[in-house]
């Protein structure tokens, strides 16, 4: 009995391998002997699809798995293989596919399922498929181990080195990153000024730096972001559109009167849903960084916003701190220009800072690693939630190494260039675990939670939730093909673990934080994979692409503050403002890497797409098919709703967001 074997090498850096490959087909009836699959001219280089004949003395019946190793050729280099998929047409006329896209770097034996998706409870009676099942799974769980000192747990490594291979960038990836990396100081024209430690004597030397790298949003918010409607656009559509809230009732710690806001009575324009309330008590009392030898200053304001007849929101009311005190007056737009103006300038640094580590960091690249490892602790390749989410924690693993590495350590950038780093950061990201919730992560709850269904010009939010209920919708399909009863969930213990370690490993454990320990039902699985898709892929891209958008002109995103804020009115011009800004090289250490952290790869993967066939039945790949041409009409939606803004909203359009936190 001739089974026709056709084995596809991935299209990566260094795939290629010239040692002996073999290969064993088990099937349900029995298992062929172990074939060398060898051929006169290099089969197994990168991008190939080669095709050999495996014999059997008798028929292998419906094929289970597939064992693969090699072993090293002499006189050739002993390489490691990436093999994506192995297909085989049995004399029957059937065709299998085994999904594989890994490394395989031993001569160890390595045993792949047929590609149909099967829950534990649904493996078929082969004593030996269901040991393989296991068997991969305790492999997996000596590979992906946590580390449990942190914020939240993450993937214990000792070095770049030690990462497994599969979760690695390509050499594309790797190449570009060490390129941009080296060359983006130059390429910014940012070289020659990295260690000045002077004071900017003027704006026109700040608006000469942003000139050596802009674009059409950075022009936009370097003409406009005095403006208080500008201000207020950037609560809603910045980088951080997850903190403004409608307000219906004034904190304590926040006096503000009518005589102070007259023409308008607070309580009927509250009544009317017109005021809004951004609160950063989050900050409060934490302690700010010292750089270039100076102590800097880090404020924990509250900013008081209106909804204007023209649809604007604007600030009508700020205060620097959140004790109310003499020397803490509450700031308003008929203040002193340069009053007004430093007050809106410390909100802006605070919101840098703290966005930059709760709503970017916390929310989505540490939740999204916690996600990787556990799944691939807790569900083999053939799971059809495995095949459903390994694409959306493509890189995360290898760039959050990357990030604590080299941003967030204690010698990182962060340190050197922000307010919040060095201890400020660990306390801001304990507070800010401690108050994440699982509401907050669905956009359509968070939405409602905050009062702000129905205001006017939200891109993020109108965006968000057109994406929300496309990625839900794929979601529902594909799970409920595959669950048919509340109790398949139940009963399935692989998934039950998976959630389990999330809740243990990201969220500590946090009854409070709503995160389901367990699922019930097969809609409380639905919706907690679509939160974590969004989280991998839109929600980063919302928070992490504008970046150097908005941050690019400082004085729109201060990442660190060197004056305390005025006591009293009156009391500031351009000078105080000037001096307060950031020192030129912690300007310049900030633009370079806000620039590097908004780059995309040129071998990123958008969502939708799905270059690894890990799904194999047709029901799913036509589901795959669905959801690629929703996504595609979103954009076009976007794109045209775009030709009719002065300043596009594009964070949230699918043609630029990626499957996974790869950036």
């Amino acid at each position: 009995m001739d089974y026709e074997v056709i084995v596809f090498t991935g299209r990566l850096g260094f795939a290629t391998t010239f040692d002996n490959v073999y290969i064993k087909l088990v099937g349900i009836n029995g298992s062929s002997k172990r074939k060398c699959l060898w051929s006169c001219m290099p089969s197994f280089y990168s991008g190939a699809v080669s095709r050999f004949t495996v014999s059997s003395p008798v028929p292998l019946g419906e094929l289970l798995l597939i064992e693969i190793d090699k072993e090293h050729r002499l006189l050739f280099p002993d390489k490691s293989w990436y093999a994506a998929k192995v297909e085989v047409n049995s004399p029957e006329g059937d065709t299998y596919h085994f999904p594989i896209y890994q490394w395989i770097t031993d001569s160890d034996v390595h045993r792949f399922k047929e590609g149909t998706a099967l829950r534990a409870s649904q493996e078929k009676n082969s004593l030996l498929a269901k040991y393989s099942r296991q068997e991969e799974l305790e492999k997996q769980q000596q590979v992906y181990c946590w580390e449990k000192e942190g914020i939240s747990h993450c993937l214990k490594a000792d070095s770049i080195q030690s990462l497994p291979y599969d979760i690695r960038f390509s050499l594309t990836k790797t190449a570009e990153m060490t390129y941009i990396s080296a060359q983006v100081l130059g390429q910014l024209g940012l070289m020659q000024i990295l260690e000045w430690k002077k004071e900017f004597t003027c704006m026109a030397d700040i608006s000469l730096l942003l000139g050596l790298r802009k674009n059409k949003t950075s022009e936009y918010v370097h003409k406009h972001w005095k403006e208080n409607a500008f201000f207020g656009y950037q609560f809603l559509n910045g980088v951080n559109p997850i903190l403004i809230r409608r307000c219906t009732e004034l904190p304590k710690n926040f006096p503000v009167t009518d005589a102070m806001v007259q023409p308008f009575c607070l309580a009927d324009e509250m009544r009317k849903g017109n005021i809004f309330l951004c609160d950063y008590k989050l900050l409060d009392g934490v302690q700010a960084n010292t750089i270039n030898g100076k102590k800097q200053f880090l404020m924990a304001p509250l900013v008081l916003l209106r909804k204007t007849e023209e649809t604007d929101l604007v600030p009508i009311a700020i205060q620097l701190k959140q004790k109310p005190t003499k020397d803490n007056p509450i700031f308003l737009p008929t203040d002193s220009e340069y009053d007004w103006l430093l007050a809106k300038i410390f909100v802006r640094s605070a919101d840098f800072n703290l966005y930059e580590l709760n709503a970017h960091l916390l929310r989505t690249h540490l939740l999204a690693e916690v996600f990787a490892v556990s799944l691939l602790r807790n569900l083999p390749m053939v799971h059809p939630l495995y095949k459903l989410l390994r694409p959306h924690t493509r890189y995360t693993l290898q760039i959050n190494y990357l990030a604590r590495d080299l941003l967030i350590s204690e010698s990182g950038s962060f340190a050197k260039f922000t307010a919040s780093g060095g201890k400020g950061a660990a306390e801001i990201l304990k507070k800010s675990l401690a108050s994440l919730t699982y509401s907050s992560l669905c956009i359509p709850d968070d939405i409602r939670e905050r009062g702000l269904t129905d205001v006017p010009k939200f891109y993020y939010r109108d965006d968000g939730l057109k994406l929300w209920e496309i990625i839900h919708s794929f979601v529902d399909s594909i799970l409920k093909h595959y669950y048919k009863t509340d109790a398949e969930v139940q009963e399935d213990t692989e998934v039950q673990n998976w959630i389990k370690e999330i809740f243990e490993h990201g969220f500590l454990s946090q009854e409070k934080s709503g995160i389901p320990q367990e699922f019930c039902t097969v809609g409380e699985m639905v919706k907690f994979v679509t939160m974590m898709i969004f989280t991998c892929s839109a929600q980063h891209s919302a928070v992490n692409s504008g970046q150097y958008d908005f941050g690019g002109w400082m004085p729109n995103c201060p990442t660190s503050l060197q004056l305390p804020p005025p006591t009293q009115k009156g009391t500031t011009s351009e000078k105080t403002m000037l001096s307060t800004f950031p020192s030129v090289n912690t300007t310049v250490h900030a633009m370079a890497t806000l620039w590097l952290l908004s780059k995309q790869s040129s071998d990123r993967v958008l969502l939708g797409h799905y270059p690894e066939e890990h799904f194999t039945e047709k029901f799913p790949r036509l589901r795959i098919i669905d959801f690629q041409e929703e996504l595609k009409k979103l954009s076009a939606d976007i794109k045209t709703r775009n030709k009719s803004l002065e300043l596009p909203y594009t964070y949230l359009d699918p043609k630029v967001v990626e499957n996974s936190v790869s950036i």
